[in-house]
């Protein structure tokens, strides 16, 4: 077959119909967003032709100046979680600035809902896009190959390279260990969710390496918990320390939800929190002042991610980027 891409605007809605071996109203519902009325092949296919060929619909071309939709795509998982949150008010208000507009789509960590966000906000010209905690998938992996502009967020690209905007999560780590062994630890534990991200396994990889270097031959027990998010991941990997052999004089929480969890779990199994056992934490999230005076944290400046954010994606799309922004942290002692 010949090769029919086209530069942008010159391929008509016919085009893709007939390239796609359906029907033009087919193609124009896809094109705006109607995806209820078309087998999910149908959708992959239309779509993933829209975005190589280029096309535009008109009534859109007709509205934007140069081709440009200042528009930029968030995918982001778990927007409950306080973390997420704070990334994503920063980036948005960051956008603003810049003179772009931010739709947010929340991925719940699955791989098919990235993927449909990213068919989908690339159908809606999306300039760009931010892909916080992300997750290999498909689409994700065809997107850089491509070569689109994404900036990782959290979690760095799961097919290596490209723009990173996080912090050093082994140091993070290393200070909570650090932290734990100044206050007089002497058996300490980690706990963290049955299936570890990149971001979690650094940290307590961190974690683990610091006390063994300071304490050669320390042993360090570990628990791991199910759940659909942090708070019930924390609640039963502390359940699973516990019932192993009690309860540590000090212990990891890779992130303040779990630490949440566990504090839950102190108290119905009559663990003293910070008495019997001093966790730490990282994140620490704004709700820690109000709620968990016993928790000190890792602080993560997730409120300055906006900006450096918004300043990676700009130079991705001028094409002078292609690195990591690592931002400072810093322990919060309560």
């Amino acid at each position: 077959m010949s090769d029919r891409r086209r530069e942008p605007g010159q391929t008509s809605l016919a085009d893709i119909a007939a390239e796609a071996g359906v029907s033009v109203s087919t193609v124009s519902r896809i094109a705006n967003g109607d995806l209820g009325r078309a087998s999910a092949a149908t959708v992959e296919k239309v779509q993933r032709l829209i975005a190589e060929r280029g096309y535009r619909p008109n009534p859109v071309g007709r509205s934007l100046r140069g081709g440009e939709s200042r528009l930029v795509a968030m995918l982001a998982p778990n927007l409950d979680n306080p973390a997420m949150a704070a990334i994503a008010a920063s980036t948005e208000a960051a956008l603003r600035a810049a003179g772009y507009v931010m739709v947010l789509c929340d991925t719940h960590d699955r791989p098919d809902l990235q993927d449909e966000y990213l068919r989908a906000m690339r159908s809606r010209f999306a300039e760009g896009f931010i892909l916080v905690s992300a997750v290999a998938s498909a689409e994700l992996e065809a997107s850089v190959k491509r070569g689109e502009p994404i900036v990782f967020v959290n979690r760095r690209n799961p097919y290596g390279g490209g723009a990173f905007v996080g912090i050093d999560n082994r140091r993070a780590g290393a200070d909570a260990a650090d932290y734990l062994l100044d206050c007089g630890v002497r058996a300490p534990a980690v706990i963290h969710p049955a299936e570890l991200s990149s971001t979690i396994r650094e940290r307590v990889e961190g974690f683990i390496d610091r006390l063994r270097e300071r304490r050669p031959g320390m042993a360090v027990r570990r628990a791991e918990g199910a759940g659909a998010n942090h708070l019930d991941c924390g609640y039963a990997a502390a359940l699973s320390l516990i019932a192993a052999g009690g309860w540590p004089d000090g212990v990891l929480c890779p992130s303040d939800l779990m630490a949440y969890g566990l504090f839950r779990a102190a108290r119905e199994r009559g663990g003293r929190i910070p008495d019997d056992c001093r966790p730490v934490g990282i994140d620490d999230n704004d709700l820690n002042a109000w709620i968990a005076p016993w928790l000190s944290s890792v602080k993560i400046p997730y409120r300055a991610f906006g900006e450096r954010v918004v300043a990676c994606l700009l130079a991705l799309r001028a094409g002078t980027l292609d690195g990591e922004v690592l931002l400072g942290h810093e322990l919060i002692r309560r």
